[in-house]
């Protein structure tokens, strides 16, 4: 049990505006939130920093950044998520959906090996309480794999799964419709030769034509028994979004084009996108802005991918360059993202909500840096 604690002379980013106040904690939950100072002694004071919630992340692959951390580098799976742990809540982040690759892109792919060593880290550091952020799965299924339903198999009904995704990437379509832009990703990550590239191409295409029907319904099939939020992956046309919605899927993650984004809203699919996208000022892979599906207001929510630092500093660029308040800006890395899951405990502040929170403070230059993360209560930064 967390012992009491109390927040004050703080800018509480709340939902619907910006106060100065106080916020009591009790017993992991937000107790109250009151408006002005208190009289006490014990009340750590935040000389008007931000207080806002802790950050909900979907979609990050900053866990494989650390096992892999250059190509064919294998690196000890607990190192790896002790480190990736600390910094996902460095960087505001309490609650993060770790996205475990099921099927990787490649004939030798280091992934195949690391699925279930590192789900298996995750679930015992979860249970022993060594984790500092709530760490639960997301499982991002290469319907074009051939191995991807032996390798989803043993998590089909894992209560840890929060998220299952389909994807695929098959060189010419969704992210990667410039075949230029594989081929920078592919040779400057893997010195891959031409001769090899061109050979990958041909082979993912035919594994496309072998598999990825088949998989991707049997695979909604698994997830949609065992009650797991779906989602698909790089929508690039409206053809793309309607066979997301018949198959029953909630979320558009990364929709390449404003089209895709547009059709996913009038659809009912909420859309995430990534925090990088907005820092960097547009996709590194040439598809369409984040800023400008938010200022189409078709944007629900931001992922960090693959900079956890990202998901805080591009929610607030959404507010000072892109015409979100503040609170808005905050909700897609907070409250948005927490119910796409159904997580619904968190990513508020308002009395009866768990107490993950975060002290923030803005540099001169507006990046943000957290001085202080609590999980249900409990100081973790």
């Amino acid at each position: 049990m967390t012992a009491d604690l109390i927040l004050s002379n703080a800018r509480m980013v709340l939902a619907d505006e910006v106060v100065l106040g106080t916020v009591h904690v009790a017993d992991g939950r937000i107790a109250a939130v009151d408006t002005g100072g208190t009289a006490v002694p014990s009340a750590q004071d935040f000389g008007g920093d931000y207080l806002m919630p802790g950050l909900v992340e979907l979609h990050t692959d900053n866990l494989e950044k650390h096992i892999q951390p250059r190509p064919k580098v294998h690196w000890p799976t607990s190192s790896a998520l002790l480190a990736h742990d600390t910094q996902v809540v460095a960087a505001g982040i309490t609650t993060v959906l770790d996205a475990i690759a099921v099927g990787g892109t490649l004939n030798d792919d280091i992934r195949d090996h690391i699925v279930r060593e590192s789900a298996e880290a995750i679930r015992s550091f979860r249970a022993a309480g060594l984790l500092r952020a709530d760490h639960h799965l997301h499982m991002r299924c290469e319907v074009a794999n051939k191995d991807v339903l032996r390798l989803f198999e043993p998590f089909k009904d894992d209560p840890l799964v929060r998220l299952v995704s389909l994807m695929d990437h098959t060189p010419g379509q969704r992210q990667f419709v410039d075949i230029d832009k594989l081929r920078i990703y592919y040779q400057g990550k893997h010195a891959m030769s031409e001769a090899a590239f061109q050979q990958l191409i041909l082979d993912r295409k035919e594994s496309q034509k072998l598999y990825s029907d088949r998989h991707r319904r049997i695979l909604v099939e698994l997830a949609r028994e065992a009650g797991h939020v779906l989602a698909s992956h790089d929508d690039a046309t409206e053809e793309h979004v309607d066979e997301a919605a018949g198959l029953g899927l909630t979320i558009s993650e990364f929709p390449t084009t404003m089209a895709a984004a547009r059709a996913a809203r009038a659809r009912g699919l909420r859309t995430i996108m990534g925090g990088p996208n907005v820092v960097r000022g547009g996709s590194h892979s040439g598809n369409v802005s984040a800023a400008d599906l938010a200022e189409a207001d078709v944007l629900d929510a931001l992922s960090s991918d693959y900079v956890p630092a990202s998901l805080l500093h591009g929610a607030l660029l959404l507010h000072e360059r892109h015409g979100m308040t503040l609170p808005g800006a905050i909700a897609t890395v907070t409250r948005n993202p927490a119910a796409m899951v159904g997580l619904d405990d968190r990513g508020r502040i308002e009395a009866g909500a768990r107490a993950d929170l975060i002290r923030v403070k803005r540099l001169d230059d507006g990046v943000p840096v957290v001085r202080r993360a609590w999980r249900q209560g409990e100081q973790v930064l």
